[in-house]
């Protein structure tokens, strides 16, 4: 009998507790509830999730409170890509202006074979490592092919090979993950205006003899492309392009004639990613914003 009441009065325990357990929640529910605002909810919904950060922002969730809150471009989601694009304009009740996906270029050409002046590096097996030691490898604009960009794919896009980041644009959707992790800023974010996009595949900003000495296929400078396209001009020792310019564009002569093969054709996105999307500009040259980890570098002492 007494086992019988001691059941009993712990089952009441148990759901008096469960009552106000509930009652209390509810009340926290009412007390603490925040409203949010339904075009951050719906914007939310359209957004693929990935919380990939290539947009700039924390998180999806982070971006949609954004593009509510201000002036914010529509499109900078890579992995949502166009339709995305799109689908969040019509819930801001915004229209869409003339606009080319981004996808990343990789502003160096140069395989391991064909770097000059390699030192043998034992350090951590990163980019990040590996470009804050003198002398890893002759050219200090050129990629490292360490593969941190390749970590930081999400979506297997660029691999490097033969010591060299490669990117697949079939797999790509512009996440900017590559590019963020570059630690020589030579990985670019290039809104295509075409299929395939003419860039310059070379960083190095030095005089040609001393290109020459670290590699093989770097640009020399030598202004050949600038001659046999007008569109091209030498900047610092470099040659960039007039993208205001370029459709239309022969480059076919400047290609033949480079001596170097520093300039090359890049990517193809699909026919989905060319659809328009919001207030995109071509910049008026397109190049690696060179720049080293060191150069963020806090010194002490």
């Amino acid at each position: 009998m007494l086992t019988t009441v001691t059941v009993l009065l712990a089952a009441l325990v148990l759901a008096f507790l469960a009552v106000v357990m509930a009652w209390i929640l509810g009340w926290a529910n009412e007390a603490f509830h925040v409203e949010v605002d339904p075009k951050v909810a719906a914007i939310s919904a359209v957004l693929p999730g990935a919380n990939c950060g290539g947009c700039g922002y924390v998180g999806c969730s982070d971006y949609a409170e954004a593009l509510v809150a201000g002036d914010v471009a529509v499109d900078l989601c890579g992995p949502g890509g166009a339709s995305c694009a799109k689908e969040i304009a019509g819930i801001l009740g915004v229209e869409l202006g003339e606009a080319f996906p981004y996808r990343p270029v990789v502003h160096c050409a140069a395989k391991s074979s064909q770097r000059l002046l390699q030192n043998d590096y034992e350090g951590e097996q990163t980019c990040a490592a590996a470009n804050l030691v003198s002398g890893k490898q002759g050219c200090v604009y050129g990629c490292l092919g360490m593969g941190d960009c390749e970590a930081a794919c999400k979506y297997d896009a660029i691999h490097v090979v033969e010591g060299l980041a490669t990117v697949d644009y079939d797999k790509c959707i512009g996440c900017k993950a590559c590019a963020q992790v570059c630690p020589r800023n030579i990985i670019t974010m290039v809104p295509f205006k075409s299929e395939r996009m003419f860039v310059i595949a070379c960083s190095n900003q030095d005089f040609g003899p001393d290109v020459k000495e670290v590699c093989e296929v770097g640009c020399i400078g030598c202004g050949l492309c600038q001659r046999k396209c007008d569109i091209i001009t030498l900047v610092d020792n470099r040659p960039v392009v007039d993208y205001d310019r370029y459709e239309g564009a022969e480059f076919a002569p400047a290609m033949e004639k480079c001596p170097r093969g520093a300039l090359l054709y890049v990517g193809n996105p699909s026919a989905d990613d060319l659809a328009k999307t919001e207030g995109e500009e071509v910049p008026e040259q397109i190049q690696a914003d060179f720049k080293t980890t060191v150069d963020d570098t806090e010194w002490w002492g």
